[in-house]
């Protein structure tokens, strides 16, 4: 599995485990654990939650999953903007801590912006990073414009994680470009999209028998095609997730890539940042 090198000089797989929609439903709870320890055992050692998630429900799933092999683990979670203040946020991380079972945070990120100064929030996460809460910070669906007034704490952030997939492409126009500048790796949510729509796209499934394999393989693999892009897809089932484990396989070709442009074209101009 390929790897990517954040601004510390550690590395991570470039492809994890995303959580969205775990913990909300206790019948589903052990069917999730089983699926995030098998992607364990497949490699996808990098896995990513949120307080968000169910209200803490997915963090207490990744806790299970997790029991006994936190060593092999690259934890990501995200707090909540309203939680990010200088006295609200080591109580978010404290919460999240005790749900993960676990005593410090690999990447703690801010989920999006809110009304609390960036200024402060980095203040905030850089006296976590000294009492060994978490290990480093970054941030969840910032813009250009919000990083650069990250100003010379900006080569401290480790990455910035955006909705970004074949439909959701307008970071390519400037985001992308800004982050490979700055080495600062990207995290892709929702790289096969939200709902099937993407997945029942003619170009997709047209491009997945000619390669052998599933259009929400070549949705991953697209994600994939540069270095600096780290992908975290939900798995909602152990097929999905060996579909996922399998990408590595999958070389699109410049046709494949041509037809994909063609079907959903890169951005031409400055576009508003998408979310979920």
């Amino acid at each position: 599995m390929n790897s990517i090198t954040l601004p510390d000089g550690s590395t991570v797989p470039a492809l994890g485990q995303g959580t969205w929609k775990m913990g909300e439903r206790g019948a589903d709870r052990a069917a999730e654990t089983r699926t995030l320890r098998l992607g364990l055992d497949l490699g996808l050692t990098l896995i990513d939650t949120a307080e968000m998630y169910a209200e803490g429900g997915a963090e207490e799933v990744v806790a299970e999953a997790i029991a006994g092999r936190r060593d092999e683990v690259f934890l990501v979670t995200k707090a909540y903007p309203q939680n990010a203040s200088r006295s609200r946020l080591p109580q978010a991380c404290a919460r999240s801590l005790k749900r993960l079972k676990t005593d410090a945070i690999d990447l703690y990120l801010l989920h999006w912006r809110g009304s609390v100064p960036l200024a402060e929030t980095v203040e905030a996460m850089e006296k976590l990073v000294a009492e060994g809460k978490i290990r480093r910070w970054g941030v969840s669906n910032l813009d250009v414009s919000d990083l650069e007034e990250l100003g010379d704490k900006l080569g401290d952030c480790a990455t910035n994680q955006v909705l970004y997939n074949l439909e959701a492409r307008g970071v390519e126009f400037d985001l992308l470009p800004f982050a490979a500048r700055l080495k600062m790796p990207v995290m892709a949510y929702s790289p096969v999209g939200q709902g099937g729509s993407l997945l029942r796209q003619p170009v997709l499934k047209r491009i997945a028998e000619r390669q052998g394999t599933s259009p929400a393989q070549i949705a991953l693999a697209w994600t994939l095609r540069n270095p600096g892009i780290i992908s975290i897809p939900k798995a909602s089932d152990e097929v999905h997730l060996r579909e996922n484990a399998g990408v590595w396989k999958i070389v699109l070709t410049p046709e494949d890539l041509a037809e994909l442009d063609g079907a959903f074209p890169p951005p031409k101009r400055k576009q508003p940042l998408e979310m979920l």
